[in-house]
Protein backbone atom coordinates (compact mmCIF):
# COMPACT_ATOMS: atom_id res chain seq x y z
CA UNK A 1 0.00 0.00 0.00
CA UNK A 2 0.89 3.86 -0.40
CA UNK A 3 1.07 4.28 3.70
CA UNK A 4 3.37 1.03 3.73
CA UNK A 5 5.83 2.75 0.92
CA UNK A 6 6.02 5.70 2.69
CA UNK A 7 6.53 4.18 6.03
CA UNK A 8 9.44 2.23 4.70
CA UNK A 9 11.00 5.46 2.68
CA UNK A 10 10.58 7.36 6.36
CA UNK A 11 12.77 4.59 7.70
CA UNK A 12 15.24 4.64 5.01
CA UNK A 13 15.79 8.20 5.11
CA UNK A 14 16.06 8.05 9.11
CA UNK A 15 18.88 5.65 8.67
CA UNK A 16 20.64 7.26 6.44
CA UNK A 17 20.30 10.55 8.76
CA UNK A 18 21.48 8.44 11.87
CA UNK A 19 24.03 6.83 10.04
CA UNK A 20 25.87 10.26 8.42
CA UNK A 21 25.60 11.95 12.10
CA UNK A 22 27.17 8.84 13.31
CA UNK A 23 30.31 8.73 10.97
CA UNK A 24 30.19 12.54 9.17
CA UNK A 25 33.69 14.25 9.53
CA UNK A 26 34.99 11.14 11.65
CA UNK A 27 38.73 9.89 10.55
CA UNK A 28 38.77 6.17 10.32
CA UNK A 29 42.31 4.11 9.18
CA UNK A 30 41.13 1.06 7.66
CA UNK A 31 43.75 -1.96 7.52
CA UNK A 32 43.98 -4.34 4.80
CA UNK A 33 44.95 -7.66 5.36
CA UNK A 34 45.91 -10.71 3.12
CA UNK A 35 42.72 -11.81 2.13
CA UNK A 36 41.81 -8.12 0.84
CA UNK A 37 44.68 -8.28 -1.74
CA UNK A 38 45.14 -12.31 -2.90
CA UNK A 39 48.62 -13.60 -3.61
CA UNK A 40 48.78 -13.32 -7.89
CA UNK A 41 48.04 -10.65 -10.38
CA UNK A 42 44.88 -11.92 -11.04
CA UNK A 43 43.93 -12.38 -7.48
CA UNK A 44 44.75 -9.08 -6.63
CA UNK A 45 42.80 -7.09 -9.48
CA UNK A 46 39.51 -9.28 -8.45
CA UNK A 47 40.62 -8.51 -4.45
CA UNK A 48 41.00 -4.76 -4.97
CA UNK A 49 37.32 -4.61 -6.44
CA UNK A 50 36.00 -5.79 -3.47
CA UNK A 51 38.07 -3.88 -1.52
CA UNK A 52 36.87 -0.41 -2.87
CA UNK A 53 33.21 -1.57 -2.41
CA UNK A 54 33.31 -1.84 1.26
CA UNK A 55 36.00 1.26 0.92
CA UNK A 56 33.02 3.12 -1.42
CA UNK A 57 30.69 1.87 1.67
CA UNK A 58 32.85 3.90 4.24
CA UNK A 59 33.11 7.07 1.73
CA UNK A 60 29.46 7.09 1.12
CA UNK A 61 29.09 6.91 4.93
CA UNK A 62 30.88 10.49 5.46
CA UNK A 63 34.57 8.97 6.61
CA UNK A 64 37.47 10.77 6.33
CA UNK A 65 39.36 7.52 5.01
CA UNK A 66 43.09 6.54 5.00
CA UNK A 67 43.93 3.15 3.79
CA UNK A 68 46.68 0.73 4.78
CA UNK A 69 47.30 -2.51 3.50
CA UNK A 70 49.44 -5.84 3.56
CA UNK A 71 52.14 -6.79 1.29
CA UNK A 72 53.63 -9.84 2.45
CA UNK A 73 53.08 -12.27 -1.30
CA UNK A 74 53.94 -9.04 -2.94
CA UNK A 75 57.13 -8.17 -1.72
CA UNK A 76 58.10 -11.37 -1.68
CA UNK A 77 57.40 -12.03 -5.06
CA UNK A 78 59.33 -9.09 -6.02
CA UNK A 79 61.72 -9.89 -3.87
CA UNK A 80 62.24 -13.48 -6.00
CA UNK A 81 61.84 -12.12 -9.31
CA UNK A 82 64.46 -9.20 -8.52
CA UNK A 83 66.97 -12.32 -7.03
CA UNK A 84 65.86 -14.31 -10.10
CA UNK A 85 66.85 -11.21 -12.13
CA UNK A 86 70.54 -10.26 -10.53
CA UNK A 87 71.55 -14.32 -11.06
CA UNK A 88 70.34 -14.57 -14.87
CA UNK A 89 71.84 -11.41 -15.16
CA UNK A 90 74.92 -11.17 -12.84
CA UNK A 91 75.96 -7.64 -13.32
CA UNK A 92 73.00 -6.21 -11.62
CA UNK A 93 72.67 -6.48 -7.72
CA UNK A 94 70.24 -7.57 -5.87
CA UNK A 95 67.46 -5.44 -4.99
CA UNK A 96 67.67 -3.76 -1.67
CA UNK A 97 64.62 -5.09 0.68
CA UNK A 98 63.83 -1.28 0.89
CA UNK A 99 63.54 -0.65 -2.98
CA UNK A 100 61.04 -4.22 -3.10
CA UNK A 101 59.12 -2.78 -0.71
CA UNK A 102 58.61 0.41 -2.32
CA UNK A 103 58.07 -1.51 -5.42
CA UNK A 104 55.01 -3.37 -3.60
CA UNK A 105 53.78 -0.39 -2.08
CA UNK A 106 53.57 1.28 -5.94
CA UNK A 107 51.80 -1.74 -7.46
CA UNK A 108 49.61 -2.31 -4.58
CA UNK A 109 48.43 1.50 -4.49
CA UNK A 110 48.43 1.38 -8.45
CA UNK A 111 45.60 -1.58 -8.28
CA UNK A 112 43.57 -0.04 -5.18
CA UNK A 113 43.28 3.20 -6.49
CA UNK A 114 42.07 2.70 -9.76
CA UNK A 115 39.51 0.42 -8.58
CA UNK A 116 38.37 2.56 -5.74
CA UNK A 117 38.04 5.66 -8.26
CA UNK A 118 35.86 2.97 -10.26
CA UNK A 119 33.85 2.44 -7.61
CA UNK A 120 33.33 5.75 -6.26
CA UNK A 121 32.12 7.47 -9.79
CA UNK A 122 29.70 4.20 -10.41
CA UNK A 123 28.19 5.65 -7.15
CA UNK A 124 28.27 8.95 -8.13
CA UNK A 125 30.85 9.89 -5.97
CA UNK A 126 33.46 12.59 -6.66
CA UNK A 127 36.63 11.60 -4.72
CA UNK A 128 40.27 11.78 -5.23
CA UNK A 129 42.43 8.63 -4.61
CA UNK A 130 46.01 9.10 -3.66
CA UNK A 131 48.83 6.39 -3.41
CA UNK A 132 51.23 7.86 -0.87
CA UNK A 133 55.19 6.24 -1.29
CA UNK A 134 55.61 5.93 2.74
CA UNK A 135 59.19 5.76 4.30
CA UNK A 136 58.94 4.83 8.44
CA UNK A 137 62.37 5.83 10.87
CA UNK A 138 63.50 1.89 12.67
CA UNK A 139 65.85 1.73 15.35
CA UNK A 140 69.13 0.69 14.26
CA UNK A 141 69.62 -0.70 17.40
CA UNK A 142 66.14 -2.69 17.90
CA UNK A 143 67.01 -6.18 18.64
CA UNK A 144 64.80 -7.09 15.91
CA UNK A 145 67.99 -7.01 14.24
CA UNK A 146 69.86 -9.16 15.82
CA UNK A 147 66.80 -11.57 16.27
CA UNK A 148 65.01 -11.92 12.82
CA UNK A 149 62.06 -13.61 12.66
CA UNK A 150 60.02 -12.60 8.80
CA UNK A 151 60.41 -15.15 6.69
CA UNK A 152 60.73 -13.75 2.94
CA UNK A 153 61.28 -14.39 -0.62
CA UNK A 154 61.55 -18.28 -2.53
CA UNK A 155 62.66 -21.29 -1.23
CA UNK A 156 66.25 -21.91 -1.56
CA UNK A 157 68.99 -24.79 -2.08
CA UNK A 158 71.46 -25.75 0.58
CA UNK A 159 74.04 -24.39 -1.67
CA UNK A 160 72.34 -21.19 -1.77
CA UNK A 161 70.96 -20.60 1.55
CA UNK A 162 75.06 -20.94 2.28
CA UNK A 163 76.01 -18.38 0.03
CA UNK A 164 73.10 -16.23 1.48
CA UNK A 165 74.73 -16.35 4.50
CA UNK A 166 78.48 -15.86 3.36
CA UNK A 167 76.90 -11.99 2.59
CA UNK A 168 75.67 -11.80 6.33
CA UNK A 169 72.02 -12.71 5.64
CA UNK A 170 70.15 -14.84 7.94
CA UNK A 171 68.66 -18.09 6.31
CA UNK A 172 65.99 -20.58 8.09
CA UNK A 173 65.20 -23.98 7.23
CA UNK A 174 61.65 -25.40 6.69
CA UNK A 175 60.86 -29.45 7.06
CA UNK A 176 60.28 -30.67 3.62
CA UNK A 177 60.34 -26.96 1.97
CA UNK A 178 64.06 -25.56 2.06
CA UNK A 179 65.45 -22.60 3.05
CA UNK A 180 64.06 -19.20 3.21
CA UNK A 181 65.68 -15.80 3.81
CA UNK A 182 64.80 -14.31 7.36
CA UNK A 183 65.12 -10.33 7.78
CA UNK A 184 64.14 -7.93 10.95
CA UNK A 185 60.94 -6.60 11.82
CA UNK A 186 61.82 -3.57 14.12
CA UNK A 187 59.08 -1.41 15.74
CA UNK A 188 57.86 2.17 13.50
CA UNK A 189 59.11 4.92 15.45
CA UNK A 190 58.08 8.20 12.76
CA UNK A 191 55.97 7.99 9.67
CA UNK A 192 57.99 10.58 7.88
CA UNK A 193 55.64 11.48 4.97
CA UNK A 194 52.98 12.12 7.89
CA UNK A 195 51.96 15.55 7.35
CA UNK A 196 51.26 14.90 3.19
CA UNK A 197 49.17 11.98 4.40
CA UNK A 198 47.19 14.13 6.94
CA UNK A 199 46.82 17.20 4.47
CA UNK A 200 45.15 15.17 2.22
CA UNK A 201 43.00 13.48 4.17
CA UNK A 202 41.70 16.72 5.50
CA UNK A 203 40.96 17.86 2.07
CA UNK A 204 38.59 14.99 1.42
CA UNK A 205 40.74 12.83 -0.42
CA UNK A 206 41.10 9.09 0.04
CA UNK A 207 44.58 8.26 0.97
CA UNK A 208 46.62 4.54 0.38
CA UNK A 209 49.52 5.13 2.79
CA UNK A 210 52.52 2.85 4.71
CA UNK A 211 51.32 0.12 2.44
CA UNK A 212 53.46 -3.09 4.12
CA UNK A 213 53.72 -1.74 7.52
CA UNK A 214 55.84 1.23 5.67
CA UNK A 215 59.40 1.04 3.72
CA UNK A 216 62.01 1.14 6.96
CA UNK A 217 64.70 3.59 6.67
CA UNK A 218 67.54 4.41 9.06
CA UNK A 219 68.25 8.62 9.38
CA UNK A 220 71.72 9.54 8.42
CA UNK A 221 72.11 13.07 9.06
CA UNK A 222 69.60 14.42 6.26
CA UNK A 223 69.74 11.33 4.42
CA UNK A 224 67.11 8.26 4.75
CA UNK A 225 69.16 5.21 4.05
CA UNK A 226 66.76 1.77 3.57
CA UNK A 227 67.12 -1.14 5.95
CA UNK A 228 67.16 -4.70 5.15
CA UNK A 229 63.69 -5.52 6.78
CA UNK A 230 59.88 -5.35 7.03
CA UNK A 231 57.65 -3.87 9.76
CA UNK A 232 54.56 -5.22 10.86
CA UNK A 233 52.06 -3.28 8.83
CA UNK A 234 49.21 -3.48 11.85
CA UNK A 235 51.35 -2.35 14.34
CA UNK A 236 52.21 1.10 11.78
CA UNK A 237 48.48 1.16 11.33
CA UNK A 238 48.31 1.47 15.17
CA UNK A 239 50.71 4.23 15.17
CA UNK A 240 49.65 6.31 12.24
CA UNK A 241 46.14 6.44 13.81
CA UNK A 242 47.06 7.69 17.03
CA UNK A 243 48.87 10.27 14.60
CA UNK A 244 45.79 11.26 12.21
CA UNK A 245 43.99 11.42 15.27
CA UNK A 246 41.51 9.19 13.92
CA UNK A 247 38.03 7.84 15.97
CA UNK A 248 38.63 4.54 14.59
CA UNK A 249 40.64 1.84 13.62
CA UNK A 250 39.36 -0.71 11.38
CA UNK A 251 41.69 -3.76 11.09
CA UNK A 252 39.89 -6.12 7.87
CA UNK A 253 41.12 -9.62 7.99
CA UNK A 254 39.30 -13.00 6.57
CA UNK A 255 37.11 -13.53 9.50
CA UNK A 256 34.13 -11.13 10.72
CA UNK A 257 34.73 -11.58 14.23
CA UNK A 258 37.99 -12.35 16.81
CA UNK A 259 37.65 -15.31 18.52
CA UNK A 260 38.50 -17.39 21.73
CA UNK A 261 39.39 -21.58 20.68
CA UNK A 262 39.39 -20.57 17.38
CA UNK A 263 38.94 -23.93 15.20
CA UNK A 264 38.21 -26.11 17.83
CA UNK A 265 34.90 -27.41 19.17
CA UNK A 266 34.55 -24.58 22.04
CA UNK A 267 34.98 -21.51 19.60
CA UNK A 268 33.71 -18.73 20.94
CA UNK A 269 32.56 -15.53 18.73
CA UNK A 270 33.34 -12.31 20.82
CA UNK A 271 31.39 -9.07 20.28
CA UNK A 272 33.49 -6.57 22.30
CA UNK A 273 36.25 -6.62 24.52
CA UNK A 274 38.56 -4.05 26.61
CA UNK A 275 41.97 -3.49 26.60
CA UNK A 276 42.31 -5.31 29.96
CA UNK A 277 40.44 -8.33 28.39
CA UNK A 278 42.22 -8.49 25.23
CA UNK A 279 45.64 -8.34 26.90
CA UNK A 280 44.97 -11.19 28.92
CA UNK A 281 43.86 -13.47 25.77
CA UNK A 282 47.29 -12.15 24.27
CA UNK A 283 48.87 -13.53 27.51
CA UNK A 284 46.64 -17.08 27.14
CA UNK A 285 48.27 -17.18 23.63
CA UNK A 286 44.47 -17.68 22.45
CA UNK A 287 46.03 -15.51 18.83
CA UNK A 288 47.82 -17.10 16.30
CA UNK A 289 51.33 -15.07 15.78
CA UNK A 290 50.62 -15.57 12.17
CA UNK A 291 47.61 -13.72 11.90
CA UNK A 292 44.90 -12.79 14.71
CA UNK A 293 47.74 -11.81 17.18
CA UNK A 294 49.19 -8.77 15.19
CA UNK A 295 45.63 -7.31 14.37
CA UNK A 296 44.49 -7.85 18.37
CA UNK A 297 47.44 -6.34 19.36
CA UNK A 298 47.48 -3.29 17.07
CA UNK A 299 43.14 -2.82 18.00
CA UNK A 300 44.83 -2.38 21.88
CA UNK A 301 47.84 0.07 21.05
CA UNK A 302 45.35 2.03 19.13
CA UNK A 303 41.96 1.62 21.91
CA UNK A 304 44.53 2.08 24.72
CA UNK A 305 45.85 5.78 23.23
CA UNK A 306 42.38 7.63 24.34
CA UNK A 307 38.74 6.28 25.62
CA UNK A 308 37.24 8.23 23.05
CA UNK A 309 38.92 5.64 20.29
CA UNK A 310 38.19 1.66 19.14
CA UNK A 311 39.34 -0.74 17.68
CA UNK A 312 36.95 -2.72 15.31
CA UNK A 313 38.46 -6.31 13.76
CA UNK A 314 36.21 -8.00 10.95
CA UNK A 315 36.05 -9.23 7.53
CA UNK A 316 36.08 -7.10 4.43
CA UNK A 317 32.44 -7.92 3.82
CA UNK A 318 31.16 -6.43 6.49
CA UNK A 319 32.92 -3.75 6.96
CA UNK A 320 30.16 -0.76 7.29
CA UNK A 321 27.93 -2.96 9.10
CA UNK A 322 31.44 -3.26 11.55
CA UNK A 323 31.25 0.68 12.17
CA UNK A 324 27.47 0.48 12.30
CA UNK A 325 28.05 -2.23 15.58
CA UNK A 326 25.96 -5.09 13.66
CA UNK A 327 28.87 -7.13 13.73
CA UNK A 328 32.69 -7.72 14.24
CA UNK A 329 34.62 -7.32 17.53
CA UNK A 330 35.34 -3.89 18.81
CA UNK A 331 38.12 -2.90 21.49
CA UNK A 332 37.71 -0.36 23.86
CA UNK A 333 39.64 0.91 26.40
Amino acid sequence: SRQHILMKQAQYINFIIKTEAYTMNKNIVVALGHSALGRTFPEQKEAAKNAASAIADLASAKFNIVITHSNGPQVGMIHSAMAEFSRLEPSNTVAPMSICSAMSQGYIGYDLQNEIRTELLNRGIYKPVATIITQVRVDPFDTAFSYPGKLIGRYMTEEEAKAEEKKGNHVAYEEGKGYRRIIAAPRPMEIYELDSIKTLMEAGQIVIAAGGGGIPVLQQGTRLKGASAVIEKDVTSACLAEELDADILLLLTGVEKVCLDFGTPSEKQLDSMTVEEATKYIEEKQFSSGAMLPKVEAAVSFASSSPARKSIITSIDTALDGIMGKTGTVITC
